[in-house]
């Protein structure tokens, strides 16, 4: 399957309009996986204002999105347009202090 021009234009205006994008499965408030759930729950320890995209309501998303980044699993974090990781990567990031850097925000590591 290849990704459509307009689902391409669909995710291209979801991460350069939003700063911290996270495609998952279900919602912020409703996580549908356990790996969505661990992300959001970082995003939500350290304040961050985020889109969620629930790639479950739109399999044009699901399967897009995996294309996009050439990246096969869900959850998919996005920050200032670039592609961060997903679940394990932003964990692994989350516990050296090195997400709170890129968000700019201060680490408990770095005092």
């Amino acid at each position: 399957m290849t990704i459509t021009p307009s689902v391409l234009q669909r995710i291209q205006n979801d991460i350069n309009n939003n700063c911290v994008v996270l495609y998952m499965k279900g919602t912020k408030l409703f996580p549908q996986c356990g790996f969505s759930s661990v992300v959001v729950s970082i995003l939500q320890n350290l304040g961050v204002d985020f889109l969620d995209v629930n790639v479950l309501a739109d399999s044009e998303i699901r399967q897009g999105i995996k294309e996009f980044t050439d990246w096969p699993t869900i959850p998919q974090l996005y920050y200032k347009g670039q592609f961060v990781g997903g679940c394990d990567i932003v964990r692994e990031m989350y516990a050296s202090g090195e997400l709170h850097e890129l968000l700019g925000l201060v680490s408990e590591k770095s005092n």
